[in-house]
């Protein structure tokens, strides 16, 4: 019995210490999100009339193209994907909306 409990606090130690050590993982995770949200929100703001958003500038947002053809699909896709952008930003929170 008392073996067994002191396994599990040993566990329990090893578990906390190291998810109080492992920023590389968390930190890389949200930098990857963040990144991944501003490229979103960059292609929008250029390329927004492929969704069927009128956009004034897309005459001067087509020299971009060149540079942003590969990423074009997955963004469309992801932009078109998307069901509930509030329901998205609540995740990554982690709370129950």
């Amino acid at each position: 019995m008392p073996n067994d409990k002191l396994e599990k606090f040993l566990e329990w130690m090893r578990l906390f210490f190291q998810g109080a050590t492992d920023f590389g993982r968390k930190s890389r995770n949200i930098l990857e999100k963040e990144y991944s949200d501003e490229m979103d929100n960059f292609m929008l703001i250029c390329f927004a009339d492929t969704l069927g958003i009128p956009l004034p500038i897309s005459y001067y947002t087509l020299e971009l193209l060149p540079y942003l053809a590969e990423d074009m699909e997955m963004w469309e896709k992801r932009m078109l994907n998307r069901k509930s952008i509030w329901g998205e930003k609540w995740g990554e929170y982690d709370l129950d909306a």
